[in-house]
């Protein structure tokens, strides 16, 4: 072998290259968490600036919880709970353009959204602001068009995808051409096509609006679910499965040429689902399996095999779903790049895990924190479905300001569109909705000082007690029960209390003997009539 010959590959240069797992400490927790057991393929999790959501187990009907994400710790066991579906939760998502709006899909065939004040339940929250039916059986995964306001998509076991618009509680699109069930669908960045995986094996790139078949092709041949994402905006996308050896991998497949792969490879021969993470400022992707300790992570580039293996966070707590923060909820002070919430499998606890960049300083880094998508939406759901794309509204991580992006692809509407008067309800009550709420901060008894004595002279709790005592009506020498009920309504103190039973017990006592009177007089008249009968 001659000089020339000999060559040695060197390791390849990446800023991400030492991104490490910071798993938060105990306290750091959502401990005594019910997680679900349902054996569906989701991550029964979602997470925002504001909330963290989980669904729940219960013994009928569908529940998930919903915490403020500073309110760590032991969560109570009677915690309010979100109860408004007869079927278990099979799916959750936030608004990406609104932090107290929510979506859940369930086994009882419907979506609902559901608003969340800012300070979280205070009570059980079985009132949705709307509902949308069209699903035939039960609705398995839903998703929120990235950069449009009000659109969202919704995948069933009846093997369609439905386009909705929340506005008006009413279906854009309805896709059907899959001919088994829908395994996983993804969004690209400007949300103008869609991928699906299904279980013919076939990989799909569909135009939401129209329902055209964009390009299609077999991908993972084994048996089990396969999962799909969008690497960016560079016309890739990434799926992962299983071979026919049951060996789980994953492959980098032309958006618009799925004949043949780009690159795959194998990742080990664990059973488990593999989900994929990818983040489109980064470029990085992370896998984790479901039932899996570890979250491997990868780096994309345009150069092949496209993928290149970074690091693997290691744990021994199985894992059953991952929330994720968005990019505008990371702490950029510690260099955090992505962070999941995992629902550990074995015991009832939310752990949230940091993937940091190890750097010495402290200071803002522009290299690791680009623009990232902003919570304001580049699109109306008219615009959208008018034929309008647009990248979203990105937003500095530094500064909080947002950068305006620009439509790409716009079509006139041939006819005017006259909206009705229940889509405009439907606008005013989402525009209110969506307006931060204001605390006010003064305290309850900051109230005018003559007032006050003025109120106290006029209505002492004797004086109430002395008026409702003297005006109860008796009926028989028995007070009504109505009168004892409305008395006990307004009854705050022990002594009160105490008042209101010795009445209730007397009012029983005079009715029991009525009663012994009254079975007293039927024997008597019964004895009578079989007298005069003889």
């Amino acid at each position: 072998m001659t000089n020339s010959q000999v060559w040695f590959r060197g390791v390849r240069s990446s800023k991400f290259r030492h991104v490490y797992g910071d798993p938060a400490k105990r306290d750091r927790c959502y401990d005594n968490v019910n997680v679900t057991k349902n054996a569906h393929d989701s991550q029964f999790c979602a997470v925002n600036p504001k909330f963290i959501a989980i669904v729940t187990e219960v013994a009928g009907g569908g529940a998930f919880i919903v915490i403020p994400i500073d309110c760590t710790g032991r969560l109570d066991f009677n915690a309010s709970r979100v109860t408004g579906h007869k079927g278990p939760v099979l799916d959750i998502k936030w608004n990406p353009f609104n932090d107290n709006i929510i979506a859940s899909a369930s086994d009882d065939c419907t979506i609902k959204l559901w608003h969340i004040p800012d300070g979280g339940l205070a009570v059980h929250l079985t009132d949705w602001l709307v509902e949308l039916q069209g699903h035939k059986r039960r609705v398995s995964y839903i998703e929120w068009h990235p950069t449009a306001e009000n659109i969202l998509l919704s995948v069933g076991f009846d093997h369609i995808i439905i386009v909705w618009n929340i506005e008006n509680g009413e279906a854009v699109n309805i896709i059907d051409c899959h001919p088994d069930v829908i395994y996983s669908l993804a969004l690209n960045r400007d949300g103008s096509l869609i991928a699906t995986t299904c279980k013919d094996k076939q990989l799909r790139i569909i135009e939401p609006r129209s329902g055209i078949i964009k390009s299609m092709g077999y991908c993972h041949m084994g048996s089990k679910a396969s999962k799909v994402t969008f690497l960016g905006s560079s016309g890739r996308i990434l799926t992962t499965g299983f071979s026919r050896h049951s060996d789980r991998q994953y492959a980098v497949w032309d958006q618009n040429n799925l004949s043949k792969e780009l690159h795959s490879d194998t990742v080990d021969s664990s059973s488990g689902v593999v989900f994929p993470f990818y983040d489109p400022d980064t470029n990085v992707v992370f896998l984790a399996g479901r039932g899996d300790g570890n979250i491997r992570y990868y780096e994309i580039t345009d150069e092949f095999p496209y993928i290149h293996f970074l690091n693997q966070f290691l744990s021994g707590n199985p894992q059953r779903g991952l929330g994720v923060m968005p990019k505008r909820g990371l702490n950029t002070s510690i260099c955090e790049i992505f962070r999941f919430y995992k629902l550990h499998a074995t015991k009832g606890l939310c752990e949230p895990i940091s993937m940091i960049v190890p750097r010495k300083s402290d200071q803002f880094h522009d290299d690791i924190y680009p623009n990232t998508a902003s919570s304001k939406p580049a699109l109306t759901a008219q615009e959208w479905i008018r034929g309008c794309n647009a990248m979203p509204i990105l937003v500095s991580m530094k500064t909080g300001d947002n950068i305006q992006s620009q439509l790409t692809k716009k079509t006139k509407p041939k006819t005017p569109i006259i909206e009705s008067p229940a889509m405009d309800n439907n606008k005013k009550k989402f525009a209110f909705l969506s307006t931060e709420t204001i605390p006010d901060y003064r305290p309850k008894n900051l109230i005018n000082e003559k007032a006050l004595k003025t109120n106290t002279n006029q209505t002492t709790k004797f004086q109430q007690l002395q008026q409702r005592f003297g005006h109860v009506e008796v009926v028989n020498d028995i007070p009504l029960m109505k009168e004892i009920n409305s008395i006990s309504d307004n009854i705050t103190t022990e002594h009160d209390l105490r008042v209101a039973y010795k009445l209730q017990s007397e009012e029983l006592r005079k009715m029991k003997k009525q009663l012994s009177q009254k079975d007293r007089k039927i024997k008597e008249l019964e004895e009578l009539v079989k007298k005069l009968q003889n």
